[in-house]
């Protein structure tokens, strides 16, 4: 086996600021602990926790890599003490905390997936974050069921991509919000059943029409700000409203009577500073109920375009233009 490097290129950044901060730095080589695997990463998915790590405002969790990047595809080079799962020489996606803008990276073992039957290791990297926070949140949170219906804002993001080919695949009737007629027709090429232009529709109505007045049983959103008291009004009784970002602000004006006369839930949660066994049983479920799909081709990761590692500013910049459909991935 080839040795391997005392080092390694990674992309960091000395101070918060715009993407023109991310450059190429050298790094020891990490070093794999009990029950960790080392990986020679060929593609590392962007996300927009990583944006917000960039400008300051989302630090990694006590005993994470500053290295941004949440999700990546590889291959084993390097096992710790007590692996079992994998050998040197497979290739598999994880998950991490930190630490996926690299050449290499560590990630331990129940927290990592074989490559999906048929999926290149670029596509299985822009695979476990959003697969992670899709099934957690929308299915294991929102108990979305067969025959329901379910709305998620943002349906051409990389969680919109996701939530709607996995809703659909699920036996739910999906709706999906976007900003323009263009990113509609994605949703719907992807499978929603009723795309939402939100710049000259309101989304309230349109869902309450799509329902025949009932409303929606699950909503799925990363906007906040004013969504937060609409989405009361959009949602079905005894319906589940899931948070997972507020791009459009954490605060807003609510009556909470509606939370009340209808019965909702209101919840959510956050993937990144969650341990390492609450994530592993998010990985177990994902390869029996959602792999299959993959490898059948009944879903499969949307990707708008790739970057080498060295052009990770551009990447971000894409990301923040919003101008994208699905993931925008790192190649190696």
């Amino acid at each position: 086996m080839t040795a391997l490097p005392q080092t390694m290129t990674a992309i960091g950044f000395e101070a918060p600021g715009g993407p023109e901060v991310l450059k190429p730095q050298q790094r020891p080589l990490p070093k794999p602990g009990p029950g960790e695997v080392l990986v020679a990463i060929a593609a590392a998915g962007i996300n927009r926790p990583d944006v917000l790590q960039r400008q300051g405002g989302y630090a990694p969790p006590p005993g994470a890599s500053d290295i941004p990047g949440l999700e990546f595809a590889g291959t084993v080079v390097a096992l710790g003490e007590g692996v079992s799962r994998y050998r040197v020489g497979e290739q598999l996606c994880g998950l991490v905390a930190g630490g996926g803008y690299a050449q290499y990276v560590v990630v331990h073992e129940s927290n990592a997936l074989p490559i999906p039957a048929g999926l290149s290791l670029e596509e299985a990297g822009a695979i476990p974050e959003t697969y992670f926070t899709v099934w957690t949140n929308v299915f294991q949170r929102g108990g979305l069921k067969t025959g329901e219906s379910f709305m998620v804002h943002g349906g051409t993001s990389g969680i919109g991509t996701t939530a709607i080919q996995l809703a659909k695949a699920f036996g739910a009737t999906v709706l999906a919000t976007a900003g323009s007629d263009e990113k509609c027709r994605a949703c719907r090429d992807l499978g929603a059943d009723h795309a939402i232009n939100y710049r000259n529709e309101d989304f309230v109505a349109a869902a309450k029409a799509a329902t025949n007045g009932r409303g929606v049983d699950v909503i799925l959103d990363m906007v906040g700000g004013d969504y937060i008291s609409r989405n009361y009004e959009a949602a079905a009784e005894s319906g589940r409203i899931v948070q997972i970002a507020f791009l459009n602000g954490p605060k807003a004006q609510v009556d909470f009577r509606r939370l009340m006369m209808k019965r909702l839930i209101h919840t959510g949660s956050t993937l990144r500073p969650r341990t390492i066994p609450e994530k592993a049983a998010i990985a177990a479920e994902l390869e029996a109920k959602v792999w299959p799909l993959l490898a059948e081709a009944r879903c499969k990761p949307v990707i708008h375009a790739r970057f080498p590692l060295a052009q990770a500013a551009e990447a971000h910049r894409l990301m923040e233009s919003n101008a994208h459909i699905g993931k925008i991935v790192l190649t190696f």
